[in-house]
């Protein structure tokens, strides 16, 4: 009779979980540039995340759905550096296509 070990299901769920979670706010940050510069973007404030504790190393059965997720991240991470890039810098231009400064408030007292 043989003895198969069985790769621990609770583990490979944890990292399952830790990997849908991630894949969740990539999948938003990219939803999120893709309207970023449309008339009326529905921007949502990102999860606070912190590192899943306790998961050990990553099951092999994983490893590809991982680095594809890492290469999204990392796609992200270069779009969301090139639009805020982009905005200053349209800011900066249309700060200088005023022709006067901004108006200042002038409040008169008609109460006397």
């Amino acid at each position: 009779m043989s003895t198969v070990t069985a790769v621990p299901t609770l583990w490979v769920d944890a990292w399952h979980e830790a990997l849908t979670v991630l894949e969740l706010d990539v999948a938003q940050a990219e939803a999120q540039l893709a309207v970023a510069h449309t008339s009326a973007p529905v921007l949502t404030a990102p999860r606070l995340w912190a590192p899943p504790v306790g998961l050990g190393p990553l099951p092999a059965s994983l490893q590809t759905r991982a680095e594809a997720l890492l290469d999204r991240q990392i796609s992200v991470g270069r779009r969301i550096a090139e639009a805020a890039n982009l905005s200053r810098r349209q800011a900066v231009a249309a700060e200088g296509m005023r022709s006067r400064p901004p108006a200042v408030p002038v409040y008169i007292d008609t109460e006397g």
